[in-house]
């Protein structure tokens, strides 16, 4: 009889997932609004120049159909403009899909640990088990005794026909604290972080974007705050992320640090750490009677060593700097170097690709350790 099972490989044209019409464009949407930092017109005017070169939509499905379930759905809306006219605006909804959309970008293919807040590598009294256990001692709280293990003991030791459970029977299974982290997040947004024809600000905002989503989902009882710096240094809440634009400013790395450095002073967690993006040289501080001392050409000694003073003092805080350096030229690297040295903390040379990979495995790493 012949053989009616074959055994081999077949092989078929790829089809992806289905999409309806409405997700292939919000996808698209979703990036595009990104890079326009929030401008809901100039995202839907690049948005029909990409449907004329690339057909992403026929007479079925239009753009015009494509805003109108934005409105449905509830991602944009009617808003009140600065210059006093009416116009179309992004919501709280788009936000968050933004940032979530951030994530799934720049994380998503990475390995990563279980779910819940992270842990320390210091057992004690803490919620999450280690598997590990150890004998019973005057004080451990009776819900840690582990049952099982300690009947197992028992029956061991005094047998099953004359059963009994005594003290040196017990045993606890051993948990691990689950560190908390505060990190200050500075992002650079001088001049020079859309300078030389490559826009570093929009990987910059998504890296912060998707950190942001990170933390709040993930690590909720972790803090995160965003900082700004240009020629001063201001806090921006994680729903301005998307607005994120680039100023004619110089970059007054100190008032960041500064402003970095009050604002981990407030926060009760152990652990802190700052996180700096940067792709420039420190060009301005403000001076005691709030008046600017700047200098573009090269590395001005005056404003190199008030950074340097700042590094030392967040050391002395036993606040770890991480500067992510988008820049490869040999001098800024040795002032990163000496800059890195005065704090005892971490830099990186990077491009934008991997930016985003790198701080969160950075972030992941300090998680894991208890700063001191």
């Amino acid at each position: 009889m012949e053989n009616q099972f074959k055994k081999g490989f077949y092989f078929k044209a790829y089809e992806g997932p289905f999409q309806s019409p409405f997700d292939k464009l919000f996808v698209i949407f979703k990036e595009l609004i990104t890079h326009t930092s929030g401008d809901f017109d100039e995202a839907i005017d690049w948005l029909r120049e990409l449907d004329k070169e690339y057909q992403l939509t026929d007479a079925a499905y239009t753009i015009d159909d494509f805003i109108d379930d934005l409105k449905k759905k509830g991602y944009i809306r009617e808003e009140l403009k600065d210059d006093g006219t009416t116009g179309t605006g992004i919501t709280a909804k788009t936000e968050r899909a933004i940032r979530q959309a951030a994530l799934d970008q720049i994380f998503g293919n990475l390995k990563r640990s279980g779910a819940g807040n992270h842990k320390t590598k210091q057992a004690g009294n803490g919620d999450e088990h280690t598997g590990e256990f150890r004998e019973f001692h005057f004080g451990d709280s009776l819900e840690r005794i582990s049952l099982t293990e300690s009947l197992r003991n028992a029956q061991i030791n005094n047998g099953v026909e004359s059963f009994q459970l005594t003290e040196n029977d017990l045993v606890v299974e051993e948990t691990q604290f689950k560190a908390q982290m505060s990190t200050v997040l500075m992002i650079d947004i001088s001049h020079s972080m859309i300078l030389y024809g490559e826009d570093r600000i929009t990987p910059a905002k998504k890296v912060a974007m998707a950190l942001a989503e990170l933390i709040t989902t993930r690590y909720p009882k972790d803090t995160l705050d965003i900082l700004v710096f240009g020629n001063d240094a201001w806090s921006i809440a994680i729903r301005d992320l998307p607005y994120l634009k680039v100023g004619p400013y110089h970059t007054n790395t100190v008032a960041g640090l500064q402003l970095a450095m009050d604002i981990l002073r407030r926060k009760r967690n152990t652990n802190k750490q700052i996180f700096m993006i940067t792709d420039g040289k420190p060009s301005c501080v403000r001076e005691r009677d709030g008046s600017y001392y700047m200098n573009s050409n090269g590395l001005d000694e005056y404003i190199v060593d008030k950074c340097y003073n700042q590094a030392q003092q967040a050391r002395k805080l036993h606040i770890p700097i991480t500067t992510f350096m988008i820049a490869q030229d040999p001098y800024l690297q040795r002032f990163v170097n000496q800059f890195t040295e005065a704090n005892q903390g971490k830099a990186f040379y990077t491009g934008l690709k991997g930016l985003g990979e790198m701080i969160f495995e950075d972030y992941e790493t300090n998680r894991k350790k208890r700063v001191k």
